[in-house]
């Protein structure tokens, strides 16, 4: 079995708060973690994917409201 990295574990948080976003502001603040996200793994050299997959939760989230 995987042992879940603390990327890994950031990555899932916020896939999970993107999908529960429920209003148009609580969509603003789970792109802000987004970024905060981005910022925090741009340092240590994250795979490109996970912005790619972050981006388009986002979006498809967007296209509801």
């Amino acid at each position: 079995m995987l042992t879940p990295t603390p990327i890994d574990q950031s990555y899932n948080k916020v896939i999970t708060t993107i999908k529960s976003c429920k209003t148009k502001t609580q969509l603003e603040g789970a792109s802000r973690m987004v970024e905060n996200f981005k910022e925090i793994y741009r340092q240590v050299g994250y795979p490109k994917v996970l912005s790619y997959s972050l981006n388009r939760e986002i979006k498809r989230k967007k296209l509801w409201y």
